[in-house]
């Protein structure tokens, strides 16, 4: 039994952790060295594909018995990039209607900063149900809520010209699953908090270098 939970756990380690790298990475260069939004996505996704690349040369080491020359590792390493690329591009530019409380949020969803938006679709594929409440705002819209214009709010544009912030529902759904989700977040990186305002959710933002306190 133990046997067999290793394995598994091994396996899902291994599994999850280009995409840790791909997002945790980002967001390292994002807080510690400024890095610019594409920038530190760049680095994520040069990260990702090394552990791509390696796990490609393990598979190739153990069907021929060779770790392979230069040549055989450049050429991994670039396959490893195209795959990395290929499941950042969608990421990264669309968020389905599903997952969406209405099409302002989805048409919304590219004033985001890269690195939250690749957040928020790495956890779509595991939470198929989760719905992005609220994205890209501006002071009007609190005065629409009935609530005080909060200058310090992240959902506003930052000097990068993305929004930081995003709001999930939460309300209808297990403690266990929202808990789950809040731990996703943390362990990428992102800040969480969980309030009420106009209704019950998980706010979600990125570090602004702009407004460091902000929320």
């Amino acid at each position: 039994m133990k046997f067999i939970l290793y394995n598994f756990l091994k396996v899902t380690l291994m599994l999850i952790l280009p995409f840790i790298i791909l997002i945790r990475g980002a967001v390292f260069l994002h807080e510690h060295y400024h890095f610019l939004p594409w920038f530190s996505i760049t680095g994520g996704i040069l990260g990702s594909g090394l552990i791509i690349c390696i796990y490609i040369l393990f598979i190739h080491g153990r069907f021929t018995g060779k770790l392979g020359n230069i040549k055989t590792m450049k050429f991994s390493y670039w396959i490893a990039l195209i795959l990395v690329l290929t499941y950042c591009f969608p990421a990264l530019l669309f968020l389905s209607n599903t997952n969406s409380k209405h099409t302002e949020v989805q048409k919304e969803f590219t004033s985001l900063h890269p690195i939250l938006r690749l957040g928020i679709s790495t956890v779509v594929q595991l939470d198929k149900g989760l719905i992005v409440t609220d994205a890209n705002r501006i002071p009007e819209d609190y005065r629409k809520m009935g609530l005080p214009t909060k200058s310090h709010s992240l959902h506003f544009k930052q000097s990068d010209g993305f929004s930081h912030a995003i709001d999930i529902r939460v309300k209808g759904r297990s403690e266990v699953r929202n808990w789950l989700l809040e731990r996703y977040f943390r362990m990428m990186g992102f800040n969480t908090l969980r309030h009420f305002g106009t209704a019950d959710h998980l706010h979600v933002s990125l570090l602004s270098h702009d407004r460091p306190h902000g929320i």
